[in-house]
């Protein structure tokens, strides 16, 4: 079992609306957007400027353009994660990392982010993509925990507008950024234990969302959306099954989803097909858009200390290449 201590996110101040979506002249609108996938805003690393002058056609000038990087965003993430657990630096005895549009081959993103925030420990990374904060969990509860740190950081620095092509309307009004750090235990009990995770995946799908190395962000975007409908959906039934079986004076009711903030139909369509009570889903996808694999932790860490969470998260996620993840957290 794993013990959640905290969880911090970071956005960047710049914001990308609709409104300056419609002035790239992209055959983009409010009405357009709002429809197909209900984002109104999406936060950037990048210099509004600097989108509206080139559109970002080539990404290796983004990464220059950026106001700040990977390990920068995910240490201020970090740092919110650290002061809500009332831990400091030196309580931090790994760091784990995990993003879709890593800065550098090595060494591990981890590293870059243990670097700034003075972490003395080994740094690595786990990424699956969109799906990589449940695929850590999943492998540090199959670890032994005698051969684990009291405290671990698992960072997700999300600033994939980087690789936006904002020529392409299906795609440039879906990404945004957010970096989130989780602090998670083996053995030292905080307010969420992680009672169940969860990790499946179908490689034979991995063209079917890819970043390719200094190129643009592409997905088959219908068969994506079926598929995030479809394994979101059994993710959380099958986590629900887990949370229930834990006596019978447990509820639906008393059980928060929290899926993957892909596009907020997408969340909609899986909430209806699990039959999600109402008031139990939370999201922010509407005004940060998707922020790759931090959305959903950001949500929790958004509410973070909230009733709004209820007893237990089902916290369910899907990702390139392709997998899906998930894990049931309930209140210690």
């Amino acid at each position: 079992m794993l013990y959640l201590h905290a969880i911090g996110h970071f956005h960047p101040e710049n914001v990308v609306t609709n409104a300056f979506l419609e002035s790239l002249d992209i055959g983009t609108n409010e009405a357009w957007i709002m429809e197909r996938v209900g984002i109104r805003s999406r936060h950037t690393v990048l210099p509004l400027d600097y989108i509206r002058q080139t559109k970002n056609q080539n990404p290796r000038d983004a990464i220059a353009a950026a106001t700040m990087t990977n390990a920068q965003t995910g240490a201020k993430a970090g740092r919110v994660a650290l002061e809500r657990a009332k831990l400091e630096v030196k309580d931090i005895g790994m760091v784990l990392a995990g993003s879709c549009s890593p800065d550098e081959c090595i060494p591990a993103e981890a590293n870059r982010v243990a670097e700034v925030l003075g972490v003395d420990g080994p740094s690595l990374d786990i990424a699956s993509a969109c799906s990589s904060f449940c695929s850590q969990l999943y492998f540090l509860e199959a670890m032994r925990p005698e051969k684990l740190p009291d405290f671990i950081m698992l960072v997700n620095p999300e600033n994939s507008t980087r690789v936006v092509d904002y020529t392409d309307r299906s795609s440039c009004v879906l990404w945004g950024d957010c970096s989130t750090a989780a602090i998670v235990s083996p053995r030292v009990p905080g307010p969420w234990k992680v009672t169940s995770t969860y990790l499946k995946g179908e490689p034979g799908g991995a063209d079917k969302v890819k970043v390719p190395r200094f190129g643009h962000f592409t997905q088959q975007g219908a068969e994506v959306q079926k598929f995030a409908v479809k394994r979101a959906g059994e993710v959380y039934e099958a986590l629900r099954g887990e949370w229930l079986k834990g006596g019978p004076e447990r509820s639906v009711n008393d059980l928060t989803f929290i899926g993957h903030q892909a596009n907020l139909r997408m969340l909609e369509a899986v909430a209806r097909r699990c039959e999600v009570p109402s008031g139990r889903h939370l999201y922010n996808v509407d005004v940060r858009g998707n922020v790759g694999a931090s959305g959903a932790p950001s949500v929790f860490s958004q509410h973070w200390g909230s009733e709004a969470l209820g007893q237990a998260i089902a916290l369910c996620v899907v990702g390139s290449g392709l997998t899906w993840a998930g894990a049931l957290f309930e209140r210690a």
